[in-house]
């Protein structure tokens, strides 16, 4: 991962229009560009939001997959299936076809969540933020060096 592809941190909580249209948080738009990716974040249940450069470096690493074997042509159909380029309108919507709402349980109330290379985005109702128990996160923040 190069250092300068952007990075997200924080929540919001806000609403789908009635057209299926998504209010990008302006805070997120800035760093995502004119133009980025929306697709499915398997295997959680939700969507993501990728600038278009960082989903250049996944698409990298999806091609150079040294066996393309039958589960890896299925996973591959099924992913780009569920992915779109989009763009915001001039108030900061994006539309979330009803496929991709559909994966994500969407109907109404979302959670978007920046996650250092991606914004995730939640159905209000599926999402929970669970801190790990006290015992085990000492252990895991050591694991990962931090």
């Amino acid at each position: 991962m190069h250092a300068e592809l952007p990075r997200f941190a924080g929540s919001e909580q806000h609403a789908l229009d009635d057209k299926g249209r998504l209010i990008v948080p302006a805070r997120f738009r800035e760093r995502l560009g004119p133009q980025f990716v929306l697709t499915i974040a398997d295997p959680d249940l939700c969507l993501a939001l990728y600038p278009t450069a960082t989903w250049v470096e996944v698409c990298g690493r999806l091609e150079a997959v040294p066996h393309k074997d039958e589960r890896y042509r299925h996973y591959i159909r099924y992913l780009f299936a569920h992915t779109e380029e989009v763009a915001c309108d001039t108030q900061g919507r994006v539309v979330v076809p009803a496929l991709l709402r559909a994966y994500a349980g969407i109907e109404r109330h979302v959670i978007s969540v920046g996650l250092l290379t991606r914004i995730e985005i939640w159905a209000k109702e599926r999402y929970t933020f669970e801190s790990p128990p006290q015992g085990e996160r000492p252990g895991f923040v050591a694991e990962l060096g931090l």
